[in-house]
Order: C-alpha cells, then structure tokens, then sequence
C-alpha cells in the first residue's frame, strides 16, 4: 500500500532534525514526505530537501488544525493511507510506520490507528504521567458497540502520530475545517458512526510529550471545553468527559507521591486550572469576545470565528 505522510510546521525548533532522522529510517517506503509549514523563520525549512518532499508553504493566519491537514491530503491524495506526524515526534523505532501499514492491511474494517506516545527522554514526572496513563501498553480495537464500555475515550485518538485509510477518510468527508482543535477525534467518531473501527497500536511507538504550566493547561482545557459545546454529537453518542478526569487525577495523584511528592501541589494546581479552563470553555458563549481569546491557547480560531 502506497503511504503518504504529512506534517505541519511552524517553528519546529531543535527537535526538529531528530523528527527528520526518524523518518528517514523508518523501514517501509513512504511515497511522499508533505510539510505543510506556516511561516516558519527559526531555519525549519533549511533542515529538509526539497527535492524530497512536497513543499506547500501557508500564512501563519490561515492555519486551521483539520482544514490545513484536509487541505494537504486532497492536494497529495495519490496513497492507500495517509500518516500525520506533529513536529515534535519522533518516531521511537524503524518500523513505526510499518505497525500501522500492517494493522491496515490485515483488517479491512479499520478505517483509522493511531500509535503509542512515550514521553520524551527528559520528559518530568508529571508529563511522563500523561503519556503512561493515556497511552497503555495494551493495542485495542474499538467500533461503536464499545461505546457502552468506554465512553468518550472510546474516540481518543491523536494526530500527533496516525494513519487513516484513504477510502474511510474521503467516505466521511475527511478532517472538519474550523474546528478548534480535534480534528482527529471529529474524524474517529465519524468513522464509528460509519461502521468503521478504529486501533490504538502499542507496538506503533513515538517520543511526544508537553511540558504545560499551569497557565497553558487553563487554555488547553479553555478549548477543549469550547470544542466540547461545539460538538454536542460526540457526548451524544459516546458520553461525557467528565468521569475520565477524575480517573485520571486519581492515577496522577497516586504517580506523582510515588515519584516526587514534592510535586503534589503543582499537580492540584495544574487539575485546578484544567478544571476552570473546560467550565469557561463549556460556557464560552457567555463570555466577551476578548476574553475569549485571552484565554485560548488556539488565538487564530477567534480571528475566524
């Protein structure tokens, strides 16, 4: 099967080669590398060969997280799959591409996989949390009928490393344009609903973690919430967040005395912030306008909107 792969940059930093590194030795042929950059000035695009990869260069204000990546798989829609990459992962081993290309194959009711995020190599106590507790050790396949079982988790999924079927990405009309943020998880349950399945790949591995302060958690969580009250069809169909927040807390929590205790309270302070953030989020509308985009992480949504 022919794999196209697609990543979007701004400002890729120094990790950027080792993203690059790791592409270049994966171990199954990609037919095209696409960078859809936005205006990066920090040399990101002295770091690839153009004759390479395909180049689509955009303005830093017309970036959209699903209408930029649609807009990147309909101009180099000439693969069985399309994999998407963020800047900052780097793929763990040389068969990372491989994992998905098999899964797809092999079974032909998957519509998408996603693979496992370890934290980076310096990642801290609180990060490497994040990445165990949200990305197991164990691969699952999931449909609509695990809805039950599940919850909303049943559509987790992440664009930081997946790999989508041509034909189920194109059949439910692709990434949404204008979404906050998401775009994967929009495109998962469509797919679902569809009567697609979706996998999660532990075997499928990159290094991908954040570092967020308390104040970036609020505005992460912020657009979550404004994403949420947006897409009111996903707790329709899949339940709500709610409940997978104080799960995760619990295991934070439980984490962190055993690694750093000292680190408690930057860890309740963090779940506080992410806690105001959704509710604002889920209540944006009643917001100023301004206020809206103070507390955003994603400013260019509110210059759209």
């Amino acid at each position: 099967m022919k794999v196209n792969l697609f990543i979007p940059t701004l400002n890729a930093g120094p990790i950027w080669k080792e993203v690059l590194d790791g592409v270049a030795k994966q171990n199954y042929p990609i037919s095209r590398l696409v960078i859809i950059d936005s205006g990066s000035t920090d040399g990101t695009l002295d770091l690839i060969n153009e004759k390479a990869c395909d180049l689509i260069q955009i303005d830093k204000k017309d970036f959209d997280h699903g209408g930029t990546r649609q807009m990147a798989a309909e101009r180099y829609s000439d693969a069985d799959i399309f994999v998407f990459l963020t800047q900052d992962a780097i793929l763990a081993k040389p068969n990372a591409i491989e994992v998905m290309v098999q899964a797809i194959e092999e079974n032909s009711e998957l519509g998408m996989v996603y693979g496992r995020q370890l934290p980076h190599k310096n990642a801290k106590v609180l990060e490497t949390h994040a990445r165990l507790f949200n990305y197991p050790a164990e691969s699952k396949v999931k449909s609509l009928e695990d809805a039950d079982r599940y919850g909303i988790k049943t559509i987790s999924c992440s664009n930081s490393f997946a790999a989508y079927r041509k034909t189920a990405f194109f059949e439910v009309g692709g990434f949404p344009v204008g979404s906050i943020l998401g775009e994967d998880v929009l495109i998962a349950g469509k797919m679902l609903l569809n009567g697609w399945k979706m996998a999660y790949l532990s075997a499928s591995k990159i290094h991908h973690s954040h570092d967020y302060s308390a104040t970036e958690e609020f505005k992460r969580y912020f657009d979550i919430g404004v994403f949420h009250v947006n897409n009111q069809w996903i707790f329709e169909n899949f339940g709500r967040a709610e409940s997978e927040g104080f799960k995760y807390l619990k295991s934070e929590l439980t984490y962190t005395f055993k690694h750093n205790p000292l680190l408690i309270p930057k860890c309740l302070i963090a779940t506080g912030a992410k806690l105001v953030g959704y509710k604002l989020g889920l209540n944006y509308l009643s917001l100023p306008v301004g206020l809206r985009k103070s507390f955003s992480m994603t400013k260019a949504y509110w210059s759209r909107t």
